[in-house]
C-alpha cells in the first residue's frame, strides 16, 4: 500500500474530495484505486476562518511499484510501513516462577496483557480495588464521604488515567509502532474506532471503566491472575557478586510470594513504595516535575477563540490549547493535561492533603474547560539533598492547600483577576467551579512558593495574547496541582532492569519513564518484551 501524507482539504469538504485529492496528487485515474483508508486526520486552525483538515491516507492502488518509482523524491508519497505488532517471544512450556506485575494502571495493564498473550500467565498485584468498586469510592469522596487512601483517583484498577480525559497522544518516540498496539487493544475493548485515526484521540472516564474490565478479563482468560487490595510491603533481595537480585515479595496480607522477575508499574503517587524501595537500596534519583493550579474558563469562550465561526463543528469538537511561557525569573510556565468540556477533580490520596486534577467524559459536553497551569521545578533549585525530597515538597503544598481550603477537602480557589492583583477573592464571577467536594475562596499565593505565584502571574497575561479572554477577571484558579509527574526516577539500564537490582523492571510513569495513558501503555509493552526475552528458557 501507499501512504499519502499532508493532504489538506477544507473543513466542510464533500464526500468525494478525498478520492479526488488522491487522483490529483498521484496523477492516476480513479479506476486505478482499489481502496483507501484514513490513517490520520488532524486540523490546522491557525486561521480560524479557513480551518483545514489534514489527512494521512493508506491507499491500495494498481501499479504500486511504478508509482513509488515515480515519486521517489516526494516525501508525501511513501510505502505504508508494516505496523502490525509481532510478539518477541513465547513462554516455555514449563514456567518456573511466573512473572509478577505490580500495579494495574495503563503501564501494568499492558505489561500484563502482553505477557499473558505470550503465554507467561502473569500475577498482577494491585493495591487498590477493581475499577467499579474504586469508582464508587472515588465518586463517594467527591460527594463528601471519607477518603479511602487505597481507593481513589490515584490508586486502583486503571490507575490515575481512569479519572482523566483519557487522552491517547504523546510526544514519545515510537519507532516500533507500539502505540498502534495500544490503540488496537483499546478498540477491541470497546473504545471508539475513531481513536485509530484522529490526531488527538481521547476516550473519557466512563468508557475507560468498561474497557479496563474487558482487558482484565482477557488477562485472566489467558491464564493470568489479578489480586486486588494487595500491596507490596517489601522486596526480598539477595546479594550475589556485589549486585542485588530479587527473589520474592512480602505482601500486606502477610503472604510471601516467590518470584524472580517483577515489573514495577506503581504510578507516580506510590510514595510509601518509593520510600520502601529507597530504604532497601534500590537506586532512585530525584527528577523534575511541575506544580501550580487548575484554571477554568467557559468552554464556549475557548471554542470561539480557537475556531471562530466554526465553533461547534462536530469534526472539531471541543477546542483545546497548549501554551508555554518562559518567565523573567527563569521559570517556565505551561498548560498541562488540558480537559475540554470537563471538570476539576479531587485527586487526594493521603489524609490531610488536597490535590487537583482534570477529567472529561468522551462527549466533552461540560460547561467549563480546565487545564493545569504549572511551573517547572528541579531538584537542583528547589528540593536538593535527597532522592525523595520532591515527595516532601509535594506534600507541603498539598497540606497548605488542605488548610487553606478549610480542612474538609474543599480546595482553595481564587478568581484570575484577584490573583493577578494579589488580593483574596470574596465572591465568584461567571465561571462556576466544577470541583467537588467544594471550594473555599482565598489567596492562592499562600499555598505555593513565591516564585511559582510570580511566574504564573506573568504567564497568564502572556497566554491571553494567544487566547483572548484567558486572563478574564472572573475565570477561576483552583489549587493545588502537584501530581504532574513522578518526583523520582527509578533508574534502569538498557535491559530495562533496575541498574542495581537484577530481575526488577521499573516501568511507566511512577518510575519516571512515561507521562500519560498512551506513553505508559507503550512503556508497559517495552518492559514486558524485555522480561520475556530475559526469561529462562527451560
Amino acid at each position: 500500500m501507499l501512504r499519502l501524507t499532508d493532504i489538506k482539504l477544507p473543513l466542510n469538504h464533500d464526500e468525494n474530495a478525498l478520492e479526488q485529492a488522491i487522483t490529483a496528487k498521484l496523477n492516476i485515474p480513479k479506476s486505478q484505486i482499489r481502496s483507501f483508508e484514513m490513517f490520520r486526520r488532524g486540523y490546522d486552525a491557525r486561521n480560524n476562518k479557513d480551518i483545514q483538515l489534514i489527512y494521512t491516507l493508506d491507499i491500495d492502488v494498481e501499479n504500486e511499484e511504478a508509482l513509488l518509482a515515480r515519486f521517489t523524491k516526494d516525501p508525501q508519497v511513501r510505502q505504508t510501513p508494516d505496523m502490525r505488532y509481532k510478539f518477541v517471544a513465547q513462554a516455555p512450556e514449563t514456567l518456573t516462577n511466573r512473572p509478577v506485575v505490580v500495579g494495574l494502571g495503563p503501564c501494568g495493564l499492558f505489561s500484563a496483557l502482553i505477557l499473558a498473550q505470550m503465554g507467561f500467565k502473569p500475577i498482577v498485584l494491585e493495591r487498590g480495588k477493581a475499577v467499579r468498586e474504586r469508582t464508587k469510592d472515588t465518586f463517594g469522596f467527591w460527594r463528601k464521604q471519607p477518603l479511602n487512601p487505597e481507593s481513589n483517583v490515584q490508586f486502583g484498577e486503571g490507575g490515575a488515567g481512569t479519572f482523566s480525559d483519557g487522552k491517547l497522544y504523546s510526544q514519545v518516540k515510537d519507532r516500533k509502532h507500539y502505540g498502534r498496539k495500544v490503540l488496537k487493544e483499546f478498540v477491541a475493548a470497546g473504545a471508539p474506532e475513531e481513536i485509530m485515526y484522529v490526531s488527538k484521540p481521547h476516550i473519557g472516564t466512563f468508557k475507560l471503566v468498561g474497557m479496563v474490565e474487558k482487558m482484565r478479563q482477557q488477562i485472566i482468560e489467558l491464564g493470568g491472575e489479578i489480586r486486588f487490595s494487595t500491596r507490596v510491603e517489601k522486596l526480598d533481595l539477595v546479594e550475589t557478586d556485589g549486585k542485588k537480585k530479587i527473589q520474592g515479595l512480602f505482601l500486606n496480607d502477610g503472604e510471601y510470594l516467590k518470584c524472580d522477575q517483577v515489573i514495577l508499574a506503581i504510578g507516580h503517587s506510590a510514595r510509601d513504595t518509593f520510600a520502601s524501595l529507597y530504604e532497601q537500596g534500590v537506586y532512585i534519583e530525584a527528577k523534575p516535575f511541575s506544580v501550580g493550579f487548575r484554571i477554568e474558563h467557559e468552554q464556549s469562550m475557548i471554542d470561539q477563540c480557537r475556531f471562530g465561526d466554526n465553533a461547534g463543528n462536530p469534526i472539531l469538537g471541543a477546542a483545546d490549547y497548549k501554551l508555554v511561557h518562559h518567565c523573567k525569573n527563569g521559570r517556565t510556565v505551561y498548560s498541562f493535561c488540558m480537559c475540554p468540556g470537563g471538570t476539576v477533580v479531587a485527586a487526594a490520596s493521603e489524609p490531610g492533603r488536597v490535590v487537583t486534577n482534570g477529567m472529561s467524559q468522551y462527549s466533552r459536553h461540560e460547561r467549563n474547560a480546565n487545564s493545569a497551569i504549572v511551573v517547572g521545578i528541579t531538584p537542583e533549585q528547589d528540593y536538593p539533598g535527597h532522592p525523595l525530597a520532591g515527595i516532601e515538597f509535594q506534600r507541603k503544598l498539598e497540606e497548605l492547600a488542605y488548610h487553606a481550603g478549610g480542612e474538609n477537602y474543599h480546595a482553595p480557589a481564587q478568581l484570575i483577576g484577584d490573583f493577578l492583583k494579589g488580593k483574596p477573592s470574596q465572591t465568584l464571577g461567571e465561571v462556576e467551579p466544577s470541583y467537588t467536594p467544594g471550594i473555599t475562596l482565598t489567596d492562592l499565593a499562600k499555598v505555593v512558593p513565591d516564585y511559582v505565584a510570580e511566574a504564573i502571574r506573568e504567564a497568564i497575561p502572556a497566554f491571553d495574547r494567544q487566547i483572548r479572554g484567558f486572563a478574564k477577571a472572573d475565570g477561576l484558579l483552583t489549587g493545588v496541582e502537584t501530581r504532574t509527574s513522578s518526583p523520582v526516577c527509578i533508574k534502569r539500564g538498557d535491559d530495562y532492569q533496575s541498574v542495581n537490582v537484577e530481575g526488577l523492571y521499573p516501568a511507566g510513569e511512577g518510575a519516571g519513564y512515561a507521562g500519560g495513558i498512551w506513553s505508559a501503555g507503550i512503556d508497559g509493552i517495552r518492559v514486558a518484551e524485555a522480561l520475556a526475552l530475559a526469561y529462562p528458557q527451560k
